[in-house]
């Protein structure tokens, strides 16, 4: 099996497991149904990119013990529907007004900065430098802490920050590092890494000329995620 497919299984029982513990816990106050549209949406909207441009690193094979953990491992983001959904907190409105807010900056960030690498990568291969990865080199990862930190907020609870923290800190971060390892190939890579920030955006750095899409041969390696 591919990595791939245990995690497209958890995005796709998202809505069905928070639509379950509703019923379950008779809870149908409005943060509920907020947050079911919110992870669920994004649930979806993941799988759709899965078709239509799929990310590489999850094309990985992987064992069966190993999708399994890596299933188990994601189904801890669900522990923040549980706790909102089972403790029947109420949730302030000014809390559920920012948790959508974040959350749909971090979609915009997350889905649109991978369709640009993912296509921009198709037809010329090298060092993307514009664009949403202009002033940052993981809008992507920017985008999808986002999305979390909305879940987090509308669950009302901390334990669900620990989970994503710890998430971020031993999946993110390697991943970035990995990434910023493997890109240092490209000749232009000191003066990007110098005007662009690793997930924050360095927006206060004036733009240098030429900092497009790099050239490479059809054959040479391509960005990673």
């Amino acid at each position: 099996m591919k990595i791939k497919h245990a995690i497209n299984l958890h995005k796709g029982l998202t809505a069905i497991v928070v639509l379950g513990l509703m019923v379950a816990y008779q809870n149908f106050a409005i943060a509920p149904w907020i947050y079911l549209a919110l992870h669920g949406t994004y649930g979806f909207l993941w799988l759709l990119k899965d078709r239509i441009y799929p990310d590489k690193q999850w094309e990985t094979k992987v064992s069966l013990p190993m999708g399994i953990v890596t299933f188990v491992a994601l189904a801890s983001y669900w522990v923040a529907p549980w706790l909102l959904i089972r403790s029947g907190v109420a949730v302030p409105t000014g809390a559920i007004a920012a948790a959508v807010g974040l959350n749909v900056l971090g979609v915009f960030l997350h889905y649109t900065s991978d369709a640009q690498k993912y296509y921009t990568l198709k037809y010329q291969p090298g060092l993307i430098t514009e664009g949403f990865f202009a002033r940052c080199r993981n809008t992507n990862y920017l985008g999808e802490v986002l999305i979390y930190a909305s879940f987090v907020l509308l669950s009302w609870h901390w334990i669900p920050a620990i989970v994503l923290g710890l998430f971020v800190a031993a999946i993110f971060v390697p991943n970035m590092r990995k990434k910023d390892q493997s890109l240092s190939r490209y000749p232009e890579f000191g003066a990007y890494r110098d005007r662009s920030g690793l997930i924050l955006p360095k927006l206060w750095q004036s733009q240098s000329t030429g900092a497009s899409s790099s050239g490479a041969s059809p054959g040479s390696p391509t960005e990673e995620v």
